[in-house]
């Protein structure tokens, strides 16, 4: 489908990927609803579509993981259009750590913020895009971490994995009804997220950990990257869009060498576990 001048809503918009991805659809005239949890975050993006020539249909500070609100917000829209053509679920959050470090919180705010939430969107959004009849596009954001086992990803691939699982399904389930589904599986992106993750148990400044995690940032993708990726995706249909190369080939090394990719994985894991085991020097 194209993207022009869509009625799009974007979840996460405050920053990051989301912004740029309502930032990207206004300048091909699109129409947008904008939701974070970020008011004045908010407020600015909004301000950057209109300056991109787009229109802000409705804007409003929330929290994807309150069910109440988001079917509010959705009745509030739908009041005024009947649907929207796209849904972008793009808010998220991320923590890392070992599972006798991970809280009972961690696994809850993982599940409850990067499934439930776009869930919830799902609920309130896609139902009344079937029954308009009109086809459409759904986008969910999930990640590296939902393609591939990485180290200390348990609870953040627990989300990933699901929201990829949710849109493998939703891709046949909306077929007949014309509306595309598309799960995005970024790498490292350069946004507030990508340095402020929780990373539990371990010392964020211990040297090694740095090293880590500037090479892992080192591959950092602009978020206007990720956000063309989404708007490309969308046009040709693509049901898996890759926003860097890197992810891409490790996605394909999985699925065509298992046994390599066991072994690498392994390697990497035993590699991270003794960043617990060591004492810091």
């Amino acid at each position: 489908m194209t993207v022009r001048k869509a009625k799009a809503l974007v979840t996460g918009a405050a920053s990051g990927i989301g912004r740029a991805t309502a930032v990207a659809l206004a300048k091909q005239g699109g129409q947008l609803v904008l939701t974070d949890i970020d008011s004045p975050g908010l407020t600015a993006t909004a301000d950057l579509v209109r300056a991109a020539g787009g229109t802000v249909l409705a804007a409003r500070a929330l929290d994807i993981t309150d069910y109440d609100a988001v079917r509010e917000f959705a009745d509030a829209v739908h009041a005024e259009h009947v649907a929207l053509d796209i849904v972008l679920n793009i808010a998220g959050t991320s923590a890392w750590g070992t599972v006798e470090n991970l809280e009972h919180r961690h696994w809850r705010r993982m599940v409850e913020v990067n499934l439930m939430g776009p869930i919830h969107v799902i609920e309130t959004f896609v139902p009344p895009m079937v029954r308009a009849g009109r086809g459409g596009a759904l986008v969910n954001v999930s990640s590296a971490a939902g393609l591939i086992a990485l180290p200390w990803h348990a609870a953040y691939s627990a989300s990933k994995f699901g929201i990829r699982g949710v849109s493998e399904v939703l891709r046949f389930d909306l077929a007949p009804h014309g509306i595309s589904v598309h799960v995005v599986a970024p790498g490292a992106v350069n946004t507030p997220l990508v340095h402020s993750f929780d990373l539990v148990g371990v010392d964020k400044e211990d040297p090694r950990v740095r090293r880590l995690h500037d090479r892992f940032t080192g591959h950092a993708v602009e978020p206007e990257q990720v956000a063309e990726a989404i708007v490309k995706g969308v046009e040709k249909d693509r049901f898996l869009v890759f926003t860097s190369f890197d992810i891409r080939f490790a996605y394909w090394w999985k699925r065509k060498f298992a046994l390599p990719y066991e072994f690498v994985i392994g390697q990497a894991s035993k590699q991270f576990a003794r960043l617990l085991r060591e004492p810091r020097r």
